[in-house]
């Protein structure tokens, strides 16, 4: 029986080819591992610049809203914008103007401060929160004196505010007034019938749904709704009152919902001058320098939103396009 050779010797020339192969082969493997690590660190290097670039943005945004704070330390008369409608979640919102308000009043330099309305009115309640706030704050700093100025306009909610302060100035074109209270809405009933489109709205509470347009509406709710109107219009009129006083004229259609030119609010004691704000800082107060307190969202904040909106659209699209 004859032995088979467990290992047969290479001819040289194989030999070589076989050396040759596994050197080729980890040449290239060395090669690969040279890429990688070279494109792992051009990564490496990119996401460090990216991040001491967003830094350095950071310290100079940061540095922009350190520099353009009001923190004045020569008299100046201080300015707050109250523009657009009255509501929460919008820059005439009462948690933004009363920030305004409180850095105007607590800074020793402060020798006025300047109301300047442009507003069709909003929420009473929102409304009522600066008037409070602006009491409150006059109660505390009572040697400031505060003026209420009107541009365009200043109605409804925005005359609510402006009563608070110690005089109201406006232009002889500004619209003033709307006292009063408004709620409006539709009513589909009608129609719905003559289209033959049945309502079925299931409630718990007798008069849950007495604003839903497309039911009827009750004579007890709508006597309900007045009730509520009349008593929120009370409290604007009291308002209007105590802060006006005497300077009132005696006339029922002061608080009819109508409202008057600047000329015409002059007469009737809604106003006391037609001037601007630039004319009560100069002329009344008696100072050059005007300094605005209307608390705006700072570089940095807007920065910081905008950043996460980019970044949180991004990744909409990138999560978007995996799925399809």
């Amino acid at each position: 029986m004859s032995e088979q050779n467990p290992s047969i010797p290479l001819s040289p020339k194989k030999a070589k080819e076989q050396l040759s192969w596994e050197q080729e082969t980890l040449q290239r493997l060395a090669f690969s591992a040279l890429k990688e690590q070279q494109r792992a660190r051009r990564w490496s290097i990119f996401f460090k610049i990216l991040f001491f670039a967003y830094l350095i943005t950071v310290l100079w945004l940061y540095s922009l809203d350190r520099a353009s704070a009001p923190g004045i330390s020569t008299p100046h008369t201080a300015l707050i914008d109250i523009d657009g409608v009255i509501t929460a979640d919008l820059p005439a919102s009462a948690e933004n103007i009363k920030k305004g308000l409180q850095a105007a009043f607590e800074n020793e330099h402060t020798t006025g401060v300047i109301l300047r309305i442009n507003s069709p009115g909003g929420s009473p309640v929102q409304a009522g929160y600066i008037n409070d706030e602006i009491h409150r704050l006059h109660q505390k700093h009572s040697k400031i004196p505060i003026y209420a100025v009107i541009t365009d306009i200043c109605a409804s909610g925005g005359y609510y505010i402006a009563v608070a302060a110690d005089k109201i100035y406006a232009d002889k074109a500004s619209l003033v007034g709307s006292i009063g209270v408004l709620l409006n809405s539709f009513g589909f009933v009608e129609a719905m019938e003559k289209l033959g489109i049945e309502r079925r709205l299931f409630t718990a509470g007798d008069h849950k749904g007495f604003l839903d347009p497309f039911s009827p509406t009750a004579e007890s709710d709508r006597q309900h709704i007045q009730k509520m109107l009349t008593n929120i219009h009370e409290q604007f009129i009291q308002k209007v009152k105590e802060g006006r006083g005497d300077r009132l004229k005696d006339d029922p259609s002061l608080f009819s919902g109508l409202v008057w030119t600047g000329e015409e609010a002059l007469t009737l004691g809604l106003i006391d001058g037609l001037g601007s704000s630039d004319y009560v800082a100069h002329e009344i107060l008696k100072t050059e320098k005007i300094v605005d307190y209307t608390s705006k969202p700072r570089l940095l904040e807007r920065f910081a939103n905008q950043l996460g909106a980019t970044l949180s659209s991004a990744l909409s699209s990138f999560i978007s396009s995996q799925i399809r």
